[in-house]
C-alpha cells in the first residue's frame, strides 16, 4: 500500500471518528507538499467545513492531532489555511524503503489472464524515403507508449503499418526505371532506403523541369500538370500495379525488399521493434469489400458517379468518401481494411494510433466508421495525437531531399557524444567507449524527444541535448553511472536497514520520490505521456545529486546510516534504469 494510501485511509477514519462522516479513501487522495511548506503530504481540509462546521484552520488542526495520536505513519503536522500539511514518520520512510527493495517488480504489473489486450501503431513509413527525424519522433513516442502500457498491466501488441502501393512508390520506380541504370545497394554502397528515396528526390527535379518547361511554353501550373508526360507515366504505372502487371509488381517488389532491410538496420539502431507488421498492399482489399458491404447494410451510400460515402452529418461531422467514382480506395479506406485484419488475428479490447496531430479529423471520422461496421473497440480507439519536430532552420521537406535523415542524425549523436565524453572514457578500452558514446548519443536524442509534452511543436537541438548539466539524456545516465560507481566501491552491504534507523530530511524526500514512482507509471498510461516518465527521471536524478553532495556515503561513520545511505543509492539507481527504460533509453555502468 502507497503512503497516500495510508494517509487517505488515516484521513477517512479521522472524519468518521470526529465528524461521523463516511467519506470512501479513494476522494482523498493527498498530494506532495509544495517545497516553501513543512511536511510531506498535503490534505484540503475545505471539503469537509460543511461536517465539522468550523474554520478551515480549526478542521485541519484537529483532523491533524488525530492522525497524530491515531496513525503511527504521522509524525506532526501544520496547517495553512485550508491545508493540512503532514509530515511523515521517519521510521515509516526506513520501511517503505525496505518494501521497495524487496519487490523486484516495483512500480510495474504484470499481465495476467484478466489484462486488456491494447494494440499500437506506430512508426508507418513510405517505402519511397528513408526515416526522417519526424518518423524518429514517431518511433520513439509508439515504442516507449508500448512500454508504459505493458508496465501498467496491460499485454501490448506493437505493429507497423507499412505505406508500400501509391503513387509516391511508383514515382521512385519509375526514376529508377529511367535514370538508375541497374542500380544496387550492394552496387552504390548505399542503404536501400537512401537508394530509393535519391530516386524520389530525382524524380521531382525531373518533374520540376518538366512544369517550368511547360509553364514557360504558355500553359498555367494546372494544365502543366495534367500535361506533364512524367506524370502520366508514373499513373500508368500505378494502373498496371493495380492491374497485377507482372513485371511492374516484379519491380515493386525487388525495391521495396531493399526499403525493408534499410529500415530494419535503422529501427535495430533505435532500438525499436514490432510484433506484427502489415502492408497496406495487402489492406485496401480489405478495405473496399468493407465499405462495399455496407451500402448493402445502409451504412454507406454511392453517388450517381458511382463514388461511395458515409454520411456523418448526424455525429456532428460530414460526408466522407470512402472510394472515388472509379473505383479506387482513399487511405480511410485502407485504415478499415487494415481494421478488419488485425481485429482477425488479435482479441483488441484497445487500439492507439500513433500519429501526428495534422490526422485528428482523420482519426476522429475513422472512429465513427468502424464504431459503425461493428468493431467493438471502434468508439473507444485513441489517437496518439502529437506535434511536429522542427530544426532552427526551419521545416523539412521530402521532395527536396531536405529531411534530417534518421541515419545521418544517429551518426551525429553518437559522434558528438564521443566528442563530448572523450576525457571520461580515456579508461575504456575501444569497444566499451564506442558502445558507452552509442548508449549516451541515443539517449540524448530519446530522452529530448520524448520530455516534450507530445501534443506540442518543438524545436530538436542536438547539441543542447548532449549536454551532461542540464535536462538531458546524458545528465541522467551520469547519474546512473554515479551510483554504480558508489556501490562498486561499497562491496558488500546489507539489503535491509534496521527499523529504528530514522532518514534524516533529504533522505526521507528521495524516499518519498521514489515512492511516487508506480504512481507516475500509472498517470503516464492513463495519460498516455512518456513525457511525465523523463520529468520523474530529472527529478529523481537531480534530487539524488543534492543528496550525494550534500552527505558522505561511504565515509560515512555510523555503519547504519552508511548502509541506508548505499541501499537508497542503489534503489534510486533501480527506479532510474526501470524509467528509462520506458523511453527506451540505456544507463550504462561507468561513464
Amino acid at each position: 500500500m502507497t503512503v497516500e494510501s495510508i494517509i487517505a485511509n488515516g484521513v477517512s477514519e479521522a472524519l468518521k471518528a470526529l465528524y461521523n462522516v463516511e467519506v470512501k479513501p479513494e476522494s482523498l487522495k493527498p498530494q506532495a507538499t509544495r517545497k516553501e511548506f513543512e511536511g510531506n503530504l498535503t490534505v484540503v481540509v475545505f471539503p469537509f467545513l460543511k461536517a465539522s462546521h468550523k474554520s478551515p484552520e480549526e478542521t485541519g488542526k484537529e483532523i491533524g492531532e488525530w492522525l497524530v495520536k491515531n496513525n503511527t505513519s504521522v509524525e506532526n503536522f501544520n496547517v495553512v489555511k485550508g491545508f493540512l500539511n503532514l509530515v511523515i514518520s521517519p521510521s515509516f520512510w526506513t520501511n517503505v524503503l525496505n518494501e521497495m527493495v524487496n519487490d523486484p517488480d516495483y512500480g510495474f504489473k504484470t499481465p495476467d489472464e484478466h489484462s486488456k489486450l491494447v494494440m499500437v501503431e506506430y512508426s508507418s513509413p513510405n517505402t519511397n524515403k528513408p526515416l526522417h527525424l519526424g518518423h524518429v519522433r514517431n518511433n520513439l513516442l509508439g515504442y516507449s507508449l508500448s512500454k508504459i502500457l505493458e508496465a501498467n498491466g496491460n499485454k501490448v501488441v506493437k505493429t507497423n503499418i507499412v505505406n508500400d502501393r501509391g503513387i509516391h512508390i511508383c514515382k521512385s520506380m519509375l526514376a529508377w526505371k529511367k535514370w538508375g541504370n541497374g542500380e544496387t545497394p550492394e552496387l552504390s554502397g548505399k542503404k536501400g532506403d537512401h537508394l530509393i528515396g535519391d530516386y524520389y528526390v530525382e524524380f521531382d527535379k525531373h518533374y520540376k523541369k518538366e512544369l517550368n518547361s511547360l509553364t514557360e511554353s504558355g500553359m498555367t501550373k494546372e494544365e502543366a500538370e495534367a500535361a506533364s508526360p512524367l506524370m502520366q507515366e508514373a499513373r500508368e504505372m500505378l494502373r498496371k500495379w493495380e492491374a497485377g502487371d507482372p513485371e511492374v509488381r516484379n519491380l515493386w517488389k525487388t525495391m521495396n525488399s531493399w526499403v525493408y532491410d534499410g529500415f530494419g538496420e535503422t529501427y535495430k539502431r533505435l532500438g525499436v521493434d514490432f510484433d506484427k507488421i502489415y502492408y497496406e498492399s495487402d489492406t485496401y482489399l480489405e478495405g473496399k469489400d468493407l465499405v462495399l458491404g455496407g451500402i448493402e447494410s445502409g451504412i454507406m451510400y454511392r453517388k450517381e458517379d458511382g463514388s461511395v460515402w458515409a454520411d456523418l452529418t448526424g455525429d456532428g461531422l460530414d460526408h466522407k468518401l470512402l472510394l472515388r467514382s472509379d473505383g479506387t480506395s482513399v487511405y480511410m479506406t485502407q485504415d478499415i481494411g487494415t481494421a478488419k485484419l488485425r481485429y482477425q488475428d488479435y482479441p483488441i479490447d484497445k487500439m492507439v494510433y500513433v500519429v501526428g496531430n495534422e490526422q485528428n479529423y482523420h482519426f476522429q471520422v475513422l472512429s465513427l466508421i468502424l464504431d459503425k461496421l461493428g468493431f467493438a473497440w471502434g468508439k473507444g480507439l485513441v489517437h496518439f495525437s502529437y506535434g511536429m519536430v522542427e530544426l532552427p532552420e526551419g521545416k523539412m521537406k521530402s521532395r527536396e531531399g531536405t529531411v534530417v535523415d534518421a541515419d545521418d542524425l544517429i551518426d551525429k549523436m553518437v559522434s558528438s557524444a564521443r566528442e563530448a565524453s572523450a576525457e571520461r572514457f580515456s579508461d575504456m578500452d575501444p569497444e566499451e567507449a564506442d558502445n558507452v558514446a552509442r548508449m549516451v548519443g541515443l539517449g540524448a536524442l530519446k530522452y529530448f524527444l520524448l520530455k516534450v509534452d507530445p501534443k506540442k511543436n518543438m524545436l530538436f537541438n542536438p547539441k543542447e541535448s548532449i549536454d551532461f548539466n542540464g535536462n538531458t539524456g546524458p545528465f541522467l545516465q551520469y547519474t546512473y553511472a554515479r551510483i554504480q560507481s558508489v556501490i562498486r566501491r561499497a562491496g558488500d552491504f546489507p539489503k535491509q536497514v534496521p527499523e529504528d534507523v530514522m532518514p534524516n530530511e533529504k533522505e526521507s524526500t528521495l524516499i518519498q520520490k521514489l515512492a511516487d514512482f508506480p504512481n507516475v507509471v500509472k498517470e503516464a498510461g492513463d495519460n498516455y505521456s512518456p513525457a511525465l516518465i523523463a520529468n520523474y527521471c530529472y527529478d529523481l536524478a537531480k534530487e539524488y545529486n543534492q543528496f550525494y553532495h550534500d552527505y558522505s556515503i561511504l565515509k560515512e561513520e555510523n555503519e547504519n546510516i552508511k548502509d541506508l545511505r548505499l541501499l537508497l543509492s542503489e534503489q534510486v539507481g533501480v527506479v532510474l534504469k526501470k524509467a528509462a527504460g520506458l523511453l527506451g533509453m540505456e544507463m550504462p555502468d561507468r561513464m
